[in-house]
């Protein structure tokens, strides 16, 4: 009889580290760009808030 191993696992683990790859690289994108959107959503407010002030088209 010929010794198979067993992988039944290994296509598991590949993805669950596909999977940690993934949220490490959006926690990173988060890092890096949420104060720059932060920083949109506070200028959109504020040119709501004051229309002529901002030089907006209101």
């Amino acid at each position: 009889m010929l010794f198979l191993p067993q992988e039944e696992g290994q296509g598991l683990v590949e993805y669950a580290l596909i999977l940690v790859l993934i949220a490490v690289v959006v926690i990173a994108i988060l890092l890096v760009l949420g104060p720059v959107v932060g920083n949109v959503f506070s200028n959109i407010v504020y040119v709501m808030q004051n229309p002529r002030g901002a030089g907006g088209v209101w």
